[in-house]
């Protein structure tokens, strides 16, 4: 046949090969492959029986050079018809590669392959048992069930092996059809043959993944029988047919350690029976090649995991430490990531043993690979106790310097909540944050500012004093290096204002100077350099250093706007003349300022300067310390989280938008003005179609929005409200659009009901929950105040409550109720977000909602991403509903465990009674 096909002008597949390979361009190669393609329907058509082998295997050669070949499926059944076993092995190939199990024609598969099932050859069987393996669907899984589980009791260990391998995927896409192979694939256990024993492993630990019933009888029934496997495998002299650089099969090794692993989770008394198995695997594998260090890891894995002996999980924390020290950069990875993912629930024992490799851990710091330094990174923090926190500290500071600026925030506010929990002394912990806001302070968020904030609240009036003036002469000494931190020039800014007058009061170097600093040079810093940062400067001085901040060009707009308020406070601190009028200048300069906040603030300032001194001194008074900061510092030395209570506060909603905190970031955008978009989502959420349109095409890209359905954007929401900025001084928020009349009353009446808090109350969502008093930042209220909190709307009686998804812990609820204007009015439902029993602290907490298209959804801002452990948060919003229909939701639920292991599920809902829209 060969000879006669260039005779009848037909490409053999290696002239195909070598005439695509010949090709220059991309254009010639397409040339060449439209025209074989249209051979190859022509011969198609006219059933030319001869050359079909030939022209499918050229067709498949087409199909993995990306090019379209779905015209030959037909083909690819006709050759399974085929007595030829040549033709059947090409015609199965053809079913993989071009068919899988969502096409309508796969079910004229079903009858080939259970007549194959029958054959005598081996081989065909097997090439059957192979399709039926990759590609069934559900309903062909359920008719080719019975011949499967019948060939799991074959004689022939070839179509054994098959087998189990094909009813793995039965499982998987049938899990009802589990008990029917429960025994036959206990029996297989019991095989000498590896291969076998292998696949038989493997359809046991899908089994027990799937079901409790199977992991329950198999720790009755077949532990004694792996461990003795396992044992004789490991003890078992050279065997040429399953050797591997020395190590007895590693393959059937591995799959055992995992099957071991989930049957001894949780249950001694397997445990018990596997300890010395595995001590066995640990001592007397060699670890000098890959094979070896391929099992231990999974020893070390199972080691963990199972209720094992001290001993030895001492013993596998060791291993790990000798991964530490290879100079391959892929396991020395494994072992940073498993020895993380061990030291999350470990015992004391198992610290201690991960402590003798600190040294190792610490060096990975300084490695030149990024990833290296990632995982050490997570790793030093679970090293972190009462006892080594001061060395720690200083390795993790001298990284934060060296390390990306992508990653900087994140080590801060680690190294902030880990200052907290195990700091030997308050005045230390102060020192850490400072040090953390000279090196990081331009990469740092408002968590870590706020943070320090509320550790200096809580302070007595000597570390108070010790705190300002440390951070006052770093400005003043350090020059533009300490001036680009802005995190640093925020704390400094406000401390300034709170504390003005111990700053310019009392002497010097009360509490001397940076023990820590001193700690970690050896002793080695000049004293005089030390009290240079406990000077106490004047009065002029401070005011002249807030001029210069303010000329500087690292003054932002949110600094401008701390500088203004504590230039206002100081007012009140401060006693002489000169520098108080030279305070009014400065204030008075920004009343024309191009930036709205700037101005309105210092319009408001300078008519409060107008006041007497009493009543300046009454209003201006300092901020009183949060009632959270006062049960944080309880927390404080305690080796328990705080930080996470900290940034919960700090993410809590500013009900005029203030901050920009609403979904994750990104303003919600669409509404009535973007059908299209509506369509979209509908599309994607239930499934409809439209013609010629791609889903999202105009979604908004942003580092921060997760999108519910891919690259598009929310749903029908209307336009989100303008830019706003933070709240600063007097509780006033930022002022959104107002009325004519509040408008022309800049001022309002500063200290009577109709000021500005009470002018934007109407402008409130009555959806939005009511302001606690924790919830208001500490830094965006200076003077303490009526904060937010005053404008709160009056919360209702609670409706009933719908579980929409609790999983891991985490469980979120929703409840609505209408508004008061009758039929058709939109409903407000509020999701509540609860940690009702994670192992650890909920981060990066978001949930997105997609409607129908006829649905118009309105969210609004979450009141927090992080929800410690019994805490919770809630997420309001507003579904238009003018058709009357029944409401559906479809929510994305996406979260970090502990900041690690990230969840992200979609759950549909649809249980709000009918009432509500009826």
């Amino acid at each position: 046949m060969d000879k006669l096909l260039p005779k009848l002008g037909v490409y053999r597949l290696k002239d195909l090969i070598k005439a695509i390979r010949a090709c220059k361009t991309a254009a010639d190669e397409r040339a060449v492959i439209a025209k074989e393609s249209a051979f190859l329907r022509t011969s198609f058509k006219e059933e030319n029986v001869d050359i079909r082998h030939t022209n499918v295997a050229k067709l498949l050669y087409i199909h993995m050079l990306g090019y379209p070949a779905h015209f030959g499926q037909i083909e690819c059944l006709k050759l399974v018809a085929s007595p030829r076993f040549a033709d059947k092995r090409l015609g199965y190939l053809g079913i993989m590669l071009l068919l899988d199990e969502n096409q309508e024609v796969l079910t004229l598969v079903t009858n080939s392959l259970k007549n194959d099932m029958n054959s005598s050859n081996m081989f065909v069987v097997g090439l059957a048992l192979c399709t039926l393996g990759n590609i069934s669907s559900p309903a062909m899984s359920r008719d080719l069930s019975g011949e499967v589980e019948r060939l799991l009791a074959s004689s022939n260990t070839y179509i054994r092996k098959k087998a189990a391998l094909c009813a793995l995927r039965i499982v998987r896409k049938v899990p009802d059809l589990l008990e029917n192979f429960q025994s036959r694939a206990k029996s297989l256990l019991n095989e000498r043959n590896h291969g076998v024993l292998l696949t038989g492993i493997t359809l046991l630990t899908e089994m027990c993944k799937m079901s409790e019933e199977v992991t329950t009888d198999l720790r009755t029934h077949a532990v004694g029988t792996l461990v003795r496997h396992l044992k004789n495998l490991v003890t078992a002299g050279f065997s040429p047919e399953h050797d591997v650089n020395g190590i007895t099969d590693p393959f059937v090794q591995v799959k055992i350690l995992r099957l071991m692993r989930i049957l001894g989770k949780g249950d001694a008394e397997a445990s018990e029976a596997m300890n010395d198995v595995l001590a066995q695997v640990a001592t007397n594998t060699e670890a000098s090649k890959n094979v070896g260090n391929a099992i231990l890891y999974e020893a070390v894995l199972t080691i963990m995991d199972i209720e094992s002996e001290s001993s030895l999980r001492v013993l596998a924390i060791n291993i790990l430490g000798r991964f530490l020290a290879n100079r391959d950069n892929n396991i020395r990875y494994v072992a940073l990531t498993t020895l993380t993912k061990t030291s999350q629930n470990t015992s004391t024992s198992d610290s201690s043993a991960l402590q003798r490799h600190r040294s190792t851990i610490l060096d990975c710091l300084r490695d030149a690979d990024i990833s290296i330094r990632r995982r050490a990174l997570d790793l030093s923090f679970f090293l972190i106790n009462s006892q080594n926190i001061r060395i720690l500290t200083r390795e993790l500071l001298s990284f934060l310097e060296i390390c990306e600026g992508d990653t900087k925030n994140s080590v801060a506010t680690r190294i902030c909540d880990f200052a907290g929990r195990y700091r030997p002394n308050k005045r230390w912990e102060v020192d850490t944050v400072c040090r953390v806001l000279r090196v990081a302070g331009a990469f740092v968020d408002q968590t870590v500012v706020n943070h320090f904030v509320k550790l200096v609240t809580t302070s007595p009036t000597e570390l108070q004093q010790y705190a300002v003036r440390k951070l006052y002469n770093t400005m003043k000494n350090e020059g533009e290096k300490a001036l680009a931190q802005e995190g640093l020039v925020q704390a400094t800014v406000w401390c300034i204002g709170e504390y003005g007058d111990v700053l310019v009061s009392g002497t010097a170097g009360i509490l001397g100077g940076d023990d820590e600093e001193l700690a970690q040079t050896g002793g080695n810093v000049d004293p005089s350099s030390q009290n240079d940062y406990q000077v106490a400067p004047s009065e002029q001085e401070v005011v002249e250093m807030f001029e210069g901040l303010l000329r500087g060009p690292f003054a932002t707009d949110l600094v401008k706007e701390y500088s203004v308020t504590a230039l206002v406070k100081l007012t009140s601190r401060f006693n002489q003349s000169s520098a108080i009028e030279q305070i009014k200048a400065l204030i008075s300069k920004y009343k024309v300022n191009v930036q709205l906040e700037l101005q309105q603030r210092s319009v408001e300032y300078a008519q409060l300067l107008q006041l007497d001194r009493d009543a300046r001194v009454a209003l201006l008074e300092r901020m009183p310390v949060l009632e959270n900061a006062a049960k944080e510092e309880a927390k404080k030395g305690l080796g328990v989280p705080t930080i996470a209570e900290t940034a919960a506060v700090s993410n809590q909603p500013d009900l005029m938008g203030g901050l920009g905190n609403d979904l994750l970031g990104l303003s919600v955008s669409g509404g009535a003005n973007a059908p299209a978009k509506a369509d979209d989502i509908y599309n994607l959420v239930f499934g409809g179609a439209q013609d010629g349109k791609s889903a999202g095409a105009a979604a908004p890209k942003s580092n921060n929005i997760l999108d519910l359905l891919g690259d598009i954007g929310l749903g029908t929401t209307p336009a989100a409200p303008a830019k706003t900025t933070s709240s600063l001084g007097l509780g006033l928020a930022p002022a959104p659009a107002k009325s004519a009349q509040s408008a022309n009353d800049l001022l309002g009446d500063l200290f009577g009901g109709s000021g500005i808090g009470a002018s934007v109350a109407p402008s409130v969502p009555s959806v939005t929950s009511p302001v606690s008093k924790n919830a208001v930042d500490p830094l965006a209220d200076l003077f303490g105040g009526s904060g937010l909190a005053s404008i709160a709307p009056a919360q209702s009686a609670a409706p009933k409550s719908y579980v929409a998804y609790d999983k891991n812990g985490f469980r979120v609820s929703l409840s609505a109720t209408r508004d008061s204007n009758g039929q058709g009015a939109p409903l407000n439902v509020q999701a509540e977000l609860n940690n009702v029993g994670a192992s650890a602290t909920l981060t990066d907490v978001g949930v997105q909602v997609a409607v129908p298209r006829s649905l118009q959804i309105t969210m609004f801002p979450q009141t927090s991403t992080t929800i410690p452990i019994g805490s919770s948060a809630t997420q309001n919003m507003r579904v238009e509903n003018p058709t009357k229909i029944a409401v559906k939701m479809r929510l994305k639920v996406v979260y970090k465990i502990g900041g690690l292991q990230q969840v992200e599920e979609i759950v549909e809902f649809s249980q709000f009674d009918p009432s509500l829209w009826a």
